[in-house]
């Protein structure tokens, strides 16, 4: 509930690849800070980020600045507020037509540079959307032909969504306090249909275990025959967790810059996907199963 309140009110810090933008690879003299030049370029578009790519003397610049402004003066516009902003990390002598503009053998200034429209950004947003949904009905059929019952389906969805909708959360509180880039571009979806993934494969490692219970001798009313399926998977689960968790941790302090807010998008995702496979998903499954099913498989049990 914290999680859909602060998506309604605080809403996300979209990148350039939902809303549009311009982005520049930046080639310096010598090495730069990214949060410095990150600073500087805030003061004059409002809305920048600046990160290290490739080498530490080469930053990969994007800003939404007047990203809905079409034509060749609004370009113009941006590149001499950029030159202006940066020109003091280079030599005196570089003049904005050196700066800008690409010719054979340039060493410094900027080497590429993009723009994404809105429209084209709209078209990545509705992919993104499509790609998340599309991702959660083919977990809902895969469990539903696998265990022939749509209520394993709806737990696994239910566990899902939480994931889902509390990494958002997560984002949408924290974006404007953490000391690193919070954007939500194309590499936070890959974040989220990663842990969609792993999520699924936690909940179906958990509903098998129930499945091999119930076809088997383990004695029980079905509540009971869950509970021990999710004991009985508890130490693999946490052990999985925790290595990946370990691995995740080294990439996020020790990683760069740029793949630092897409590593803690996963290590949200891993420490929730774990929590919800066991104690959303399950009592979903265990809540939904009619009363007819539950006397039937107590029956059965009861029988053998």
């Amino acid at each position: 509930m914290v999680s859909i309140v602060s998506l309604a009110t605080n809403k996300l810090d979209q990148g350039v690849d939902f809303v549009g933008g311009r982005t520049f690879q930046v080639r310096f003299e010598k090495p730069v800070e990214a949060g410095i030049v990150k600073e500087e370029l805030t003061k004059v578009f409002g809305s920048a980020e600046a990160k290290i790519f490739g080498n530490d003397n080469q930053l990969k610049i994007t800003t939404k600045y007047k990203v809905e402004e079409h034509g060749i003066e609004a370009d113009k516009e941006v590149n001499k507020l950029l030159f202006q902003s940066l020109k003091s990390h280079f030599a005196a002598d570089l003049t904005y037509d050196k700066f800008i503009n690409a010719y054979p053998g340039k060493v410094y200034g900027v080497v590429q540079a993009s723009k994404v429209g809105p429209t084209v950004a709209e078209d990545i947003k509705t992919n993104a959307y499509w790609a998340v949904l599309g991702a959660m009905l083919i977990v809902f059929l895969y469990l539903l032909i696998s265990f022939r019952k749509w209520q394993y389906g709806l737990g696994a969805i239910a566990a899902v969504a939480h994931d889902v909708i509390f990494v958002l959360g997560i984002y949408s509180l924290f974006y404007k306090i953490m000391p690193f880039g919070m954007e939500i571009d194309q590499h936070f979806i890959a974040a989220i249909l990663t842990v969609i993934g792993y999520s699924m494969n936690d909940t179906v490692i958990v509903f098998d275990r129930v499945r091999e219970f119930l076809d088997g001798k383990t004695k029980g009313t079905f509540p009971e025959i869950v509970n021990k399926s999710i004991n009985s998977t508890m130490s693999r689960t946490i052990n999985t967790s925790l290595t990946m968790i370990g691995v995740l941790a080294i990439m996020f302090i020790f990683g760069g810059e740029s793949i630092r807010g897409f590593v803690f998008a996963m290590l949200i995702g891993i420490v929730v996907g774990t929590y919800s496979s066991l104690f959303i998903a399950t009592p979903v499954l265990v809540d939904t199963i009619s009363r007819e099913d539950k006397k039937l498989i107590e029956k059965q049990h009861k029988e053998s």
